[in-house]
Formats: structure tokens, C-alpha cells, sequence
């Protein structure tokens, strides 16, 4: 079995639940990790026998850069289903995790974080 996993992507995405959220942006983190069915004794340094990350990282840009969502859970979700049904014949589990850095909580703290699984 293969684990692969993207730690720390930074994006500026636009969701969020006030309209000053959407128009403004906001920095996200995200990590996202695969569990596989890739063999690895059959990878034998073959790209196209593995999950190339590159195309995971790119997937994810682009679902973050269009996105207009309000929960940051509902982004985590879609990113997690998109990458399940892109990689259905290799992949068994995806977890993302997110944290919006800027939230709009009149209190200190570093970041909040979500995680889904699936």
C-alpha cells in the first residue's frame, strides 16, 4: 500500500459565510492524504503506475480558485469527492483537513481547522 500525502497547499480562496468573506478572500491551509491500492512493488519508477501529485495539486487550485462555497466543510468535501472520483480505481481513503487563517472571531488564535474523511 501507498500513502500519499500534499502538507500545507497555500491558497487564497473566496468563501465564506459574510459577503465581506467572498469579496475579499481569505488564506487557506490544506493537507490532503490519499490512501491507495497502489502496489509498490509494481511501480518500478512508472509515473502512470502511482498517483502523480502534481495533478492532485493542480485538482485542488482549481476547485479552491473557483469555489464560492460558505462552509469551509463543504470546500473540504468537495475536494475530497473530486479527488475520490478522479482516482476511484487507486484510491480507498482521502482525509483533508483546512484552516482559514483570517476567521472573522473577535478572539485570538491561530487558525481554525476542519477535517473530513471518506
Amino acid at each position: 500500500m501507498l500513502s500519499v500525502r500534499l502538507n500545507n497547499m497555500k491558497f487564497h480562496g473566496h468563501i465564506g459565510v459574510y459577503p465581506e468573506e467572498k469579496k475579499i478572500g481569505q488564506d487557506l491551509e490544506i493537507d490532503v492524504a490519499l490512501q491507495t491500492k497502489v502496489d509498490v512493488q509494481q511501480i518500478h519508477d512508472d509515473l502512470t503506475q502511482t498517483i502523480s501529485y502534481g495533478a492532485v495539486y493542480r485538482q485542488i487550485q482549481k476547485i479552491v480558485s473557483t469555489s464560492r462555497v460558505d462552509l469551509v466543510e463543504t470546500l473540504a468535501t468537495d475536494i475530497m469527492n473530486a479527488v475520490k472520483a478522479t482516482y476511484a480505481e487507486q484510491v480507498t481513503h482521502v482525509t483533508v483537513r483546512i484552516r482559514k487563517l483570517n476567521t472573522p472571531i473577535d478572539g485570538i488564535m491561530d487558525n481554525v481547522e476542519i477535517e473530513v474523511q471518506g
